[in-house]
C-alpha cells in the first residue's frame, strides 16, 4: 500500500498559457515524459479562446491539473499555480518552452543534496530564427549581494524557464508581481536576492523557443519596461547609479542605429517621465561611458572567480 507521501509530488511544474494551445501541448508532453515521474504539472490558462481547455483535458495522466480562468495576465497566473502547488519545489515552464527529458531528475538533485538552497538558476538552449545558442552559465553558488549584482549587470544567463525554487521561498516574497509585464523573471530574482543566494546550474536542461507573439521579443518598449522596473527597485539607482542610465542609453542607441527614430525618442520620453529615473541627455551619455566601464568590471570579476563567461 502506497503512503501518502510517496503519492505527493516531489516537484511542481507551474505553466502559464494564452491562446497557445500546440505549444503548450507540446510543453506538457515534455513535462509528463520526464525520467523523474513524482511531479505535478499545473497548466493555469489566462482565458484561452483556441481550443487549449479541450486540448489539454483530453490527456488523462493525473500528474496534469489544468486550471482555467480570467486572470489578469501571467504573473497572476503563475501565482495561482505556486499557491495551488503541493510539492515542496516550484519550477516553471513557459508555454513556448520545452523541457529536456532529465530537467526535474537533475534539479530536484541540487535540492535533496543541499537542505538550504532555495533557488536555483540553470542554463538552456535558445532558439531563434532557427539557430541554436547554448546559454550556459557556471557551475557556482553565489551569494545574495553577487546574485543583485550580476542581475543589475546582467552577467548571466536568466529566463522563466531556468527558476526553481522552494515553494516557501517564492510565497515569502509574495509571488511574481502582477504589474510587471516584461523583465517580471529579473524583477522576481531581484526580490528573491533580498534574502537568498542562488546556486547556477551549468547543465543544459531546456530548450527556449522565441516565440513572435512574445513579449520579450518586441524591440519596442524595452526603456518603459525598464523604468517600470526601476521604480519597483528605486534602491537600484541609488546603489548602482551608472547603470540604469547605461542600460537606457544602451536601447536608445540601438533604436538610433537602426533608424527606429520614433522607439529612440518613445524610449528617451519614458525615461524622463519616470519617478525614478528621469535622466537628461548629458546624464544618459556620463551614465553611458561610467556604466559600461562599471559592468564590464563585474563581468571581469565574474569571470575570474567563477571561470564563465558574459551572458
Amino acid at each position: 500500500m502506497t503512503g501518502k507521501t510517496e503519492r505527493s509530488p516531489l516537484v511542481t511544474v507551474i505553466t502559464p498559457t494564452h491562446n497557445r494551445r500546440e505549444t503548450v501541448l507540446r510543453a506538457v508532453e515534455s513535462v509528463l515524459s520526464q525520467s523523474m515521474p513524482r511531479l505535478e504539472h499545473i497548466v493555469v490558462d489566462d482565458g484561452s479562446t483556441d481550443g487549449t481547455e479541450p486540448a489539454l483535458t483530453r490527456i488523462s495522466d493525473p500528474r496534469l491539473i489544468y486550471v482555467g480562468a480570467k486572470w489578469r495576465g501571467a504573473n497572476a497566473a503563475r501565482n495561482a499555480g505556486i499557491e495551488r502547488a503541493r510539492a515542496p519545489v516550484v519550477t516553471f515552464l513557459d508555454s513556448d518552452d520545452v523541457y529536456m527529458s532529465h530537467r526535474l531528475e537533475r534539479t530536484l538533485a541540487w535540492f535533496d543534496n543541499n537542505p538550504t538552497l532555495q533557488v536555483l538558476i540553470s542554463s538552456y538552449v535558445s532558439l531563434k530564427s532557427g539557430r541554436a545558442t547554448n546559454c550556459v552559465n557556471p557551475e557556482a553558488f553565489i551569494s545574495p549581494m553577487m546574485l543583485e549584482r550580476t542581475l543589475v549587470a546582467q552577467t548571466i544567463f536568466i529566463a522563466g524557464t531556468a527558476i526553481t525554487a522552494r515553494r516557501e521561498a517564492l510565497l515569502a516574497i509574495g509571488g511574481y508581481d502582477s504589474d510587471i509585464t516584461r523583465m517580471q523573471d529579473r524583477e522576481l530574482l531581484l526580490r528573491l536576492a533580498r534574502r537568498f543566494g542562488a546556486q547556477l546550474s551549468g547543465d543544459l536542461d531546456w530548450t527556449k523557443h522565441n516565440s513572435q507573439n512574445s513579449i520579450s521579443r518586441r524591440r519596442s518598449g524595452y526603456v518603459e519596461a525598464y523604468a517600470n522596473l526601476m521604480d519597483k527597485h528605486p534602491h537600484i539607482a541609488r546603489v548602482y547609479p551608472h547603470i540604469p542610465p547605461y542600460m537606457i542609453a544602451r536601447q536608445i542607441i540601438a533604436d538610433i542605429l537602426r533608424g527606429r527614430i520614433p522607439e529612440a525618442f518613445e524610449g528617451y520620453m519614458a525615461n524622463r517621465s519616470s519617478k525614478t529615473l528621469g535622466y537628461s541627455l548629458p546624464e544618459l551619455i556620463n551614465g553611458y561611458v561610467c556604466g559600461r566601464r562599471w559592468r564590464r568590471n563585474v563581468q571581469t570579476e565574474f569571470r575570474k572567480k567563477f571561470g564563465a563567461r558574459p551572458a
